[in-house]
């Protein structure tokens, strides 16, 4: 794990980074693990930079004095269609960097309104399932487990674990009204919104990893499906 180090030297470092990049920014906010003080010495910056027009909107990743920036360039209208698209689709790594932010620099308060209005959609969380969608993934996941029972090849069981995995966590948030995530977001918020599930998963999934065979895994796949009404086959309808 890598040493922490304070979060103003991070706000400062970016806060030069936008001056001398950027000067006709209209706003900036530095997100992630540098905002919150969670950031070590190696983290990257994540930075949204609101400009008034083209090139925006664009993404660049630079090098920085030795470490890598990730700068999202938008103007305050693509920023604003960018977020509502992650809605949407219930993913949300622009609204979460825009709603969990330092602003750095705020001309005219338009980092304040965008930070505002990103903190009030990701309190209200994601769009319900329908029950289409939960339809849909019920029979996804159910697919994964038979498909999982019946693998005999060491390579299969292990990308059909790892899609199953996958596919019932996101099931789980959903249910729960939370925001989905990818890798350790993914992790981190199915530890947060539902930790016994989360616990059940992730161990039975370890065993598998380990050879352990499909039927722990599956069961515990199952008892995850079972809130949002269990396995789904026969009797699927897909128009």
């Amino acid at each position: 794990m890598g040493r922490q180090v304070g979060r103003e030297d991070h706000i400062e470092e970016a806060t030069r980074l936008v001056v001398e990049r950027f000067p006709e920014a209209v706003a900036a906010m530095l997100g992630g693990s540098s905002a919150n003080g969670g950031a070590t010495a190696s983290s990257d910056l994540d930075i949204v930079v609101l400009v008034p027009g083209p090139p925006a909107p664009h993404r660049e990743t630079v090098l920085s004095d030795g470490r890598l920036v990730e700068l999202f360039v938008h103007t305050v209208e693509s920023a604003r269609t960018s977020i509502d698209r992650e809605i949407a689709a219930r993913r949300s790594p622009l609204l979460q960097m825009c709603g969990a932010s330092v602003l750095l620099v705020d001309h005219d308060g338009a980092g304040t309104r965008v930070r505002d209005d990103a903190r009030r959609s990701i309190a209200a969380g994601p769009p319900a399932l329908s029950t289409r969608e939960r339809d849909d993934r019920r029979y996804a996941i159910t697919a994964l487990a038979e498909d999982l029972l019946d693998a005999t090849d060491d390579d299969e069981v292990a990308f059909i674990g790892a899609a199953a995995l996958v596919a019932i966590s996101e099931l789980v948030l959903l249910e729960h009204r939370t925001w989905l995530g990818r890798g350790k977001w993914l992790a981190r918020r199915l530890r947060q919104a539902a930790p016994a599930t989360a616990a059940d998963l992730v161990a039975a999934h370890r065993h598998l990893h380990e050879g352990g065979g499909a039927e722990r895994f599956v069961g515990a796949v199952l008892r995850a499906l079972a809130p949002s009404g269990g396995r789904l086959a026969e009797g699927y309808v897909r128009s």
